[in-house]
């Protein structure tokens, strides 16, 4: 029996990368597992080395201390990894097989999985649909930011890479189909882009650059980032997006300075419930800035995507109302212009067999737009606190070595 090291939450502002039990195939209790799943067996899973294991922005609104994220619980939802045991259940998933990991975990059994509503699948998570790995509230699935994970429903869930070489010369680009690559696509598609469109997304971190490059590869005519932080927005310049400064005002004139007009066709929201007022007003969170400036800035009669995270509580949120959700949207706003919009998690598996082709082909270099780093999972927390700061680069944890240089 080998050892398992993986990254925890311990506290706001502070994670530590500490031994946990090697997986087997049963849920076994533990920090933020619902005991309804405690002794849930898995003979329908695999045990992964990990390849490589992504730190989110979605992770860091539990590690701020922006959740009911209980100490210990092992974070991890983007994963990538080897195949080294498989449950007797598994028919077409090998050992040896290199794995990318949607961060639903899905049974491929319920009527929503079958209509490709992977991220609201109904019999993962006891609490309510949907559920990811290492997530507060969402089952108690131990997280991958470890040396080794469970992932249940192997055959379901795992999307096989064609050829090992050829996963690992990529894999900086192909760690990214976990989440991130396709959530920004989701918000774009969701958005409606297309060709000739112009495109606005709110935030300049990874997933928002996620969605710049898929409107990108979706044929938009002009894709605008907007965000308070200039090395971010540097970043999308880098890559050919237009970019507005959110700490010089409102999005709208800075659009039109761009456009002609102060408006877009398409718009996407990968900030979430942690955002921040425009201008003057940069310092202050105001959770529902991005929703409201999307609905002024998306023409009439467009969409807006929006996988940017809200959550049901939020106790570190600025006012009561907030604290359990409750945004002062302008919704007669949007109702005036018939906009439409769609929230809540990617269905990774709707999209990632088509981002993999497209990274394995040429068409699409990802890691160099999120501007990804390898660092080891000991370096975690390093990791974590320089995302936190503002740092423009997507970490990627390098537990077992596969990413060489």
């Amino acid at each position: 029996m080998t050892g398992n090291r993986a990254v925890a939450y311990k506290s706001p502002g502070v994670v530590e990368v500490i031994d946990i039990d090697y997986p087997t195939f049963e849920l076994k209790d533990g920090p933020g597992v619902n005991p309804a799943n405690v002794g849930r067996k898995v003979p329908h899973g695999v045990i992964l080395r990990t390849v490589t294991t992504n730190i989110c922005g979605s992770d860091q609104h539990m590690v701020r201390g922006r959740t009911t994220a209980p100490a210990d619980l092992v974070l991890g939802h983007e994963i990538t990894g080897e195949v080294v045991e498989a449950g007797p259940d598994v028919e077409f998933i090998k050992v040896g097989d290199i794995v990318s990991v949607p961060f639903n975990i899905s049974c491929g059994r319920c009527r929503n999985c079958k209509e490709r509503k992977t991220g609201i699948c109904l019999n993962v998570n006891p609490d309510r649909p949907g559920s990811a790995y290492g997530y507060v509230d969402m089952g108690g699935w131990v997280g991958g930011q470890a040396e080794y994970v469970l992932v249940p429903y192997a055959d379901w869930n795992l999307l096989k890479f064609p050829d090992r070489d050829q996963a690992l010369e990529k894999i900086m680009d192909l760690t990214m189909l976990s989440d991130i690559f396709p959530t920004g696509f989701h918000g774009a598609v969701t958005a409606g882009v297309g060709v000739g469109s112009t495109v606005y997304v709110a935030g300049a971190g990874p997933v928002g650059l996620a969605a710049a490059v898929s409107a990108q590869l979706l044929g938009a005519a002009v894709v605008i980032v907007g965000d308070l932080n200039e090395e971010r927005l540097a970043q999308a310049r880098s890559f050919g997006c237009e970019t507005v400064n959110l700490t010089k005002g409102e999005p709208q004139d800075q659009i039109e300075q761009i456009l002609g007009v102060p408006e877009v066709d398409a718009g996407v929201d990968a900030v979430g419930f942690e955002a921040r007022g425009h201008g003057k007003d940069a310092s202050t969170e105001a959770p529902a800035t991005v929703l409201n400036s999307l609905m002024t800035v998306t023409a009439a009669g467009g969409a807006m995507g929006i996988p940017g995270l809200y959550v049901t509580g939020d106790p570190g949120a600025a006012d009561a109302a907030a604290q359990t959700g409750n945004l002062s949207l302008r919704l007669g706003l949007g109702w005036a212009k018939s906009l439409s919009f769609t929230t809540g998690q990617c269905p990774v598996m709707k999209y990632n067999r088509q981002l993999m082709m497209a990274i394995l082909h040429d068409k699409v270099q990802i890691a160099k737009a999120v501007n990804a780093k390898a660092i080891t999972l000991e370096d975690a927390p390093r990791g974590y606190a320089e995302f936190d700061a503002g740092a423009a680069t997507k970490y990627v944890l390098n537990p077992n070595q596969y990413v060489k240089g």
